[in-house]
């Protein structure tokens, strides 16, 4: 049984199959099941047992009282004081769950000098392994064992020599704690194997957690990257609407067709994420071919030619389908965000974009516009695509740097990693 199936099955049975379980045990599988800081009631269990040690206490008793009253060399006054002793100690039983330590204690006394109170302190001496550490028990169940042969010396038995009798009582009071610390045992390793199960439940619950907090990450810059570079077409063009509504007709009906594909593109685009979320995460390599790579880098270059940019693209990879696809699809997304920011924070400026790179030296990208021409069109959201970037290229085993150039423009350079052909990327 594994361990989360072990703590649904000691949770069923601290649930409607508690009477079967000892209160000391239930307290600590459930430690609420006390009220007010006290300990649990007893369970139907604990009474049974209970009942069961008090009998067993009360048969030694009355054995050992008939013998002793039946002694001739025992006074009559000191037999009838070992008798109440016997009997009000049987009664003490009731009260081993609650004061194991202190009845323990008081047994030793007791029964050093009360030969009927012999099977109440073995009850007491099994109560203590059971319910407390070794250092109880080794003090404790150490001191009655070296009161037996004084005992025995005081108070021979007529029916066995001194060394039997000795032993015998050694023996039994040894069997009993080691009965009682076997007990304890298998309830400590069932209270560890719980809290290992309640453990391992938690980290899964951490792990799971910590899991989808990725995949969310994860899943928003990727609608960042994507949904960014169009919509920001959108609000490029829908502000030169708004601000030249005098412009020739050719230039409305051709920015209201870029507003219209661009708005189509990124419709699509956000239908394909929500469908991920819908479906899970497929291991079907058709997945892989839907992001894209370095090859649709002329594609987005000649897209944001359309939608008015002037871009130039220095293209040195001789071959990008050799372009490990993690590598290529982060190049691409760094130049899309990238081109993104350039058309909103240089609008007019020329954006040179340079690809260069081999197996073993690693893909370099530079992309870099001069100061602008014209002030900006205030687009909201701006200032945490390069952040996202940044940790992209990271994430990938590589670098990005940006910043300003002595002209006034600004400069974004990254290099990632491309291994050589059979070694990993």
């Amino acid at each position: 049984m594994t361990e989360n199936g072990l703590g649904h099955s000691m949770a069923s049975e601290a649930g409607p199959r508690r009477w079967m379980l000892p209160s000391a045990l239930l307290h600590g599988l459930d430690p609420d099941s006390g009220q007010g800081g006290r300990p649990p009631r007893r369970t139907a269990r604990d009474w049974v047992v209970d009942t069961s040690c008090f009998l067993l206490a009360v048969l030694l008793y009355l054995a050992t009282a008939t013998a002793l009253l039946q002694h001739p060399d025992v006074p009559q006054g000191f037999a009838v004081a070992d008798v109440v002793l016997g009997a009000l100690s049987c009664c003490t039983v009731w009260l081993r769950r609650r004061w194991p330590v202190a009845l323990a204690v008081a047994m030793v006394a007791v029964g050093f000098v009360s030969s009927t109170a012999g099977g109440a302190g073995l009850v007491a001496l099994f109560t203590l392994a059971v319910h407390r550490p070794f250092r109880y028990v080794a003090w404790i169940g150490g001191a009655n064992l070296a009161l037996v042969p004084l005992y025995y010396w005081v108070r021979p038995d007529n029916d066995l020599p001194y060394a039997g009798s000795v032993v015998f009582a050694v023996l039994l009071a040894v069997s009993v704690i080691g009965w009682g610390m076997f007990v304890r045992s298998k309830r400590l390793l069932m209270l560890s194997l719980r809290e290992r199960a309640h453990r391992a439940e938690t980290e899964a619950r951490l792990r799971a957690e910590q899991a989808q907090r990725l995949a969310r990450e994860a899943i928003a810059r990727e609608m960042h990257d994507v949904l960014a570079h169009r919509l920001t077409l959108l609000s490029v063009h829908a502000g030169a609407l708004e601000f030249r509504p005098d412009a020739p007709r050719e230039e409305i009906v051709r920015a209201a067709g870029v507003i219209r594909e661009s708005a189509h593109e990124a419709l699509q685009d956000l239908r394909e994420i929500i469908g991920v979320l819908r479906a899970g995460e497929s291991e079907d390599p058709a997945d892989e071919r839907r992001q894209p790579t370095l090859a649709a880098l002329d594609a987005l270059v000649a897209e944001c030619r359309e939608a008015g940019m002037k871009v130039g693209l220095d293209h040195r990879v001789a071959d990008p389908a050799a372009v490990p696809a993690s590598v290529g699809r982060t190049a691409y997304r760094i130049a899309q965000e990238t081109l993104t920011n350039a058309r909103k924070h240089a609008p007019g400026a020329e954006v040179t974009l340079t690809l260069t790179g081999a197996p073993g030296d690693g893909l370099t990208l530079t992309i870099s516009n001069p100061a602008p021409t014209a002030p900006p069109t205030p687009v909201p959201g701006s200032g945490q695509g390069l952040i996202g970037l940044t940790e992209r290229a990271t994430l990938t085993g590589g670098r990005l740097e940006h910043g300003g150039t002595a002209d006034g423009g600004f400069e974004v350079r990254a290099w990632l990693p491309w291994a050589q052909s059979g070694a990993a990327p």
